[in-house]
């Protein structure tokens, strides 16, 4: 049987290798997808200053990760299930349905419920309570100290928070 010191090849840290190589590909992809946004200066920023600024970030730690599964030894890449991408897709699907009608209120601890079924660990009652605090501090601060104009209640006919 191999052990991990006698591995052979240049990759020694396979696992290492493709998540730097995937953060590699958001960043590259976070390029593409803001091309047409303006940098703006550092005096006056615009709307493309912030996700260029995380991609060169992103780019940055997934080169690391690259160049370093070359030097260390790492994990070999494990089976892993669907479940976990699948529930964590189905929150941010559940919350772009739910965000705008009927608002934060029930999108918030619903994305939670839902994003929480990713692990088998998960405890229901503790993870309601975790998605009506966070979503009570999302409403603070989105909505009362920043003064965004997101919806926290939307009944049509009842009621509009």
């Amino acid at each position: 049987m191999e052990q991990a010191s006698e591995r052979r090849g240049l990759l020694r840290g396979p696992q290492n290798f493709w998540a730097g190589a995937s953060l590699v590909a958001i960043a590259a992809f976070s390029f593409w997808a803001g091309r047409d946004l303006d940098g703006g200066t550092l005096r006056s920023m615009g709307p493309g200053m912030m996700p260029r600024a995380v991609a060169v970030l992103l780019a940055g730690l997934g080169l690391a990760l690259v160049v370093g599964s070359f030097i260390r030894e790492g994990d070999h890449i494990e089976r892993w299930s669907l479940r976990g991408p699948l529930f964590i897709t189905l929150g941010a699907v559940a919350f772009a349905l739910t965000i705008r009608q009927p608002g934060l209120a029930v999108a918030g601890p619903l994305v939670c419920m839902v994003a929480g079924a990713a692990t088998p660990e998960v405890r229901p009652r503790e993870l309601a309570v975790f998605g009506v605090l966070l979503t009570a501090a999302c409403a603070a601060l989105f909505r009362y100290a920043l003064h965004l104009p997101i919806p926290i209640l939307v009944i049509p006919s009842v009621v509009v928070i």
